[in-house]
């Protein structure tokens, strides 16, 4: 099931994606599902992001050939930042350069993971039951304010530096998935969930461990290498087999 955020002309609704149109449901999509009867085709409404979390839990260098990329060497344990809830956006909407701040802006196609409900100190073999499904996101990062300041908070928490979407797929298995980052068209990324350091069981119970998990929260799972710069102007799309595409298009920030 794809369970999307979107926006007609009557307003905000939750629905479900069926080939190209999307049936509306009530209220938010946590627990049985109830629909209101109202269906749209696909193309007539805009795709929002498909969460607004509470909070962004991402993992940093959690596959091997981008902590070696960084300089460094796989960490023994998940390394775990935040972003803020201010920096989520949706497909199609824009990734606001800082240029006045920053010049090196970077891409980070990661698989993302969207908490069912209430949860903590979930054992990894009880995550899927606090899952709802899994989209696609890009780990926006600033990378020369990421180096210069020592730690990551204002390098990745910028507005509009965590694009998520199109939608939650519900019943991917994240095991084993492909994912790609282009930019432009151009591969720039290109690997496979199975290659995950810690994986997304693991990464639940870690997490889960520090803080009270809530329904809509992100766990983003860490980016491959080749991670790289992006220009104003630049279209970049991060896909993942069976769950869908995330492209946004950079801007100057005002």
């Amino acid at each position: 099931m794809r369970i999307a955020r979107f926006s007609t002309d009557e307003g905000m609704s939750f629905g479900v994606v069926e080939e190209n149109t999307i049936a509306a449901v009530a209220a938010h999509p946590f627990g049985e599902l109830t629909f209101t009867g109202q269906r749209f085709p696909l193309a007539d409404v805009r795709l929002l992001a498909p969460i607004l979390p509470s909070k962004v839990i991402a993992i940093g260098k959690n596959y091997a050939d981008h902590a070696r990329e960084m300089g460094g060497e796989p960490p023994a344990e998940p390394v775990i930042f935040a972003k803020p809830s201010t920096a989520v956006i949706g497909p199609g909407e824009a990734i606001a350069y800082p240029e006045r701040l920053s010049e090196r802006v970077d891409h980070e196609g990661e698989l993302a993971v969207v908490i069912g409900r209430m949860c903590r100190e979930v054992p990894a073999a009880r995550a899927a039951d606090v899952i709802l499904g899994y989209t696609c996101a890009n780990d926006v990062t600033a990378r020369d304010l990421q180096k210069k300041d020592g730690q990551w908070t204002r390098a990745k928490g910028f507005d509009t530096f965590c694009p998520l979407g199109p939608w939650i797929e519900t019943e991917a298995d994240p095991a084993d998935l492909a994912i790609s980052t282009t930019v432009n068209g151009e591969v720039r990324q290109e690997s496979r969930t199975s290659l995950l350091l810690h994986d997304v069981p693991s990464l639940v119970e870690y997490v889960s461990q520090v803080m009270t998990l809530l329904p809509g929260d992100v766990i983003l799972t860490g980016t491959p290498a080749g991670v790289g710069p992006l220009q104003v102007g630049d279209e970049v799309t991060v896909t993942i087999e069976n769950v869908g595409s995330l492209s946004n298009r950079v801007v100057a920030r005002d």
